[in-house]
């Protein structure tokens, strides 16, 4: 399994938790920024720790929306 997640900028407030979480996935300026890639289970955290719900996270074999 591997997670692609997107950032929806107009939802992004820019609060950086996702930054925190996984600094080699998510970089901040204006709003969040998807740079990289890391492990499903960071990258599902860094979803989950958003404020704003601004993170989606799609399973790149299925396609499917894994969060939210």
């Amino acid at each position: 399994m591997s997670y692609i997640p997107k950032i929806d900028r107009s939802a992004c407030s820019a609060h950086g938790d996702c930054v925190d979480i996984a600094p080699e996935v998510f970089e901040l300026g204006d709003t969040a920024e998807v740079i990289g890639s890391g492990p499903d289970k960071q990258i599902l955290k860094a979803a989950k720790a958003c404020p704003a719900l601004a993170i989606e996270v799609v399973d790149s074999e299925t396609g499917e929306v894994v969060y939210p």
